[in-house]
């Protein structure tokens, strides 16, 4: 009978389900982390938006993730924070090539490739969770749009020099690596573009 019982509950809790909700979370002071599928207050953000209703524009053989759920996820969250999720995907590609276990010379770690310092600030604790990298990263640049008044292209050029040498050159700096970074982000982003 126990394993009857035992066998009826898994069941159900595997058992395919189309309902679809936004997801919150919140940290409390003790470093707990709280779900809700509504926003009780302000100190829950937004952690997984209810997937759209027609499929990715992006198919998974020309996903820059090399993983249909990590792209979807990170299109998800990128409309989530209002950010177009070819540019998130431009990135993503040009950084690692989706490698979740990617590693740059310089330090920098998974799908979005963030420093150690980024990481940090962005609350990420695990840089090679790709949930956590697309989510750092897409904060992360959300805060370069806001440092530089929505300039895409000197948003792109912070994102891999740092803010501090957009700042010193009033531009991209000129820096070789930079340069050509951001000609691919851009013309990824616009490749990406043509198809959502």
């Amino acid at each position: 009978m126990f394993y009857f019982q035992l066998f009826f509950i898994l069941s159900f809790a595997f058992w395919p389900t189309s309902a679809k909700a936004d997801i919150y979370r919140s940290v409390d002071p003790d470093g707990v982390v709280h779900f809700s599928n509504t926003q009780p207050d302000g100190k829950f953000e937004l952690y997984l938006r209810e997937a759209p209703k027609t499929p990715s524009p992006l198919p998974l053989a020309a996903s820059p993730l090399g993983e249909e759920w990590m792209s979807n996820y990170a299109d998800r969250y990128a409309r989530a924070h209002n950010l177009p999720p070819a540019l998130v995907r431009a990135i993503i590609k040009a950084e690692s090539n989706g490698q979740r276990r990617a590693v740059s010379r310089k330090g920098a770690k998974g799908v979005m490739q963030l420093m150690p310092f980024t990481s940090k600030r962005m609350n990420v604790s695990d840089p090679f969770d790709p949930i956590e990298n697309i989510e750092g990263g897409i904060k992360y640049i959300k805060e370069l749009l806001a440092i530089f008044d929505g300039n895409l292209v000197y948003t792109i050029a912070a994102y891999n020099a740092g803010p501090a040498a957009v700042k010193k050159y009033g531009g991209i700096p000129p820096y070789q690596e930079t340069r050509q970074y951001v000609r691919r982000v851009m013309d990824l982003y616009r490749q990406y573009s043509a198809l959502e």
